[in-house]
């Protein structure tokens, strides 16, 4: 049975009356099917289904990433890789159902894939605690990742989380360094990282996962420090003001892209991924290949200081870039002319100030002399 959102009324009820009139027994028993009028019908949701998801808000947007049809790590997995070979564990505390972890083939090519899985129902979504990691889950993944760059396999991570889990039990186990020590770790690899959000990006459990060389966003996906509703309670006090805290926190894909933190968009199915699985994996499969293509012909320290600019970059007009050193590789800031110009203006403002007075006073003289 298909889910609707609050916004979806209208389609639920023409999809409704879809499935109504494909139906061939009406009252009076077997009628024919009205195929004129099924044709109409999809029309119509086809063309409701394009204006109102050109029109969603940043707080609709949100829900659609959460929507409890959209496809879960778990299917994308099996979909886009070949032999995937699980491996569970940190060795040091448990398996964290939170997240799949293991090895398999994209276009019999070796990867380790990281996925990030909410689970498909009540039981397994208890199971896989909704997604939200331990720090078992990232000492899990560290683990992995330094195999991964140990035999030169590239890494890639499916990400689809509220957040890391903000439990007691993951507080004693150490989360906070967990998710610093998972960070440092993408950052340090020597092999490419791709990120994909496939849903929800939340907090530092995302981000533990998706300081990568790519970062690419399906269109309906979010991204962002805190959820909107979180937002919400710590500015206004009121968990109600959800939209406005999804409007001011520019967590869509779009805007995150014009900022420089997402790489890449891949356009989702009419209406969302949640109504054509099939279609959004190949696509996501079609992406990652041009992805890991991109890095073949880069040594490893060329991938590592593409990976360091670009996070460096964020933020700033120009960034960074690597020094004429050949002695030991660095990467230095470009500052802008501008702001140079400012700095200066700053750092010498009570000389300006002084030669303005003066030659306003020195003026002022020549005028009355």
């Amino acid at each position: 049975m298909r889910n609707y959102l609050e916004f979806e009324k209208e389609i639920k009820s023409l999809e409704e009356n879809l499935e109504k009139s494909k139906n061939p027994f009406d009252k009076d028993g077997i009628s024919k099917v009205d195929t004129d009028r099924i044709e109409k019908i999809q029309e119509e949701i086809n063309e409701k289904l394009k204006t109102t998801y050109s029109n969603l808000n940043n707080w609709e947007k949100t829900l659609v990433a959460r929507h409890e049809d959209r496809p879960r790590a778990n299917f994308y997995i099996n979909e886009i890789f070949s032999e995937f070979t699980l491996i569970s564990g940190d060795r040091l505390f448990s398996d964290d159902k939170s997240i799949i972890t293991g090895f398999g083939l994209i276009d019999n090519k070796s990867v380790l894939v990281l996925g990030q899985d909410k689970g498909e129902d009540l039981d397994s979504r208890v199971k896989k605690n909704f997604g939200m990691m331990r720090p078992e889950g990232y000492r899990k993944c560290i683990r992995l990742m330094k195999l991964a760059d140990r035999f030169g396999i590239p890494v890639i991570y499916l990400i689809d989380t509220p957040g890391a889990y903000p439990g007691i039990g993951a507080e004693q186990r150490g989360q906070a360094i967990a998710i610093a020590n998972s960070i440092e770790c993408c950052m340090s690899l020597k092999v490419p990282n791709v990120s994909v959000i496939i849903g929800e990006g939340g907090s530092g459990g995302a981000i533990a996962l998706a300081s990568s060389n790519k970062v690419i966003m399906l269109e309906n996906s979010i991204y962002s420090v805190i959820s909107p509703e979180g937002c919400a309670s710590i500015l206004w006090r009121d968990p109600s003001k959800s939209l406005e805290a999804a409007e001011a926190m520019k967590l869509t894909a779009k805007e995150l892209l014009k900022l420089g933190i997402v790489d890449e968009i891949i356009e989702e199915p009419l209406g969302g991924a949640h109504r054509d699985h099939k279609e959004i994996a190949a696509k996501i499969r079609k992406s990652l290949l041009k992805s890991l293509e991109s890095f073949e012909n880069l040594s490893g320290e060329e991938i590592l200081n593409q990976r360091k600019t670009k996070f460096l970059k964020i933020g700033r007009d120009q960034g960074f870039k690597k020094t004429e050193d050949s002695v030991k590789e660095k990467l230095a800031y470009v500052e802008p002319a501008v702001s140079k110009i400012t700095r200066f203006i700053q750092k010498k403002k009570n000389l300006f100030f002084g030669v303005i007075a003066t030659l306003i006073l020195v003026m002022i003289l020549s005028i009355f002399m």
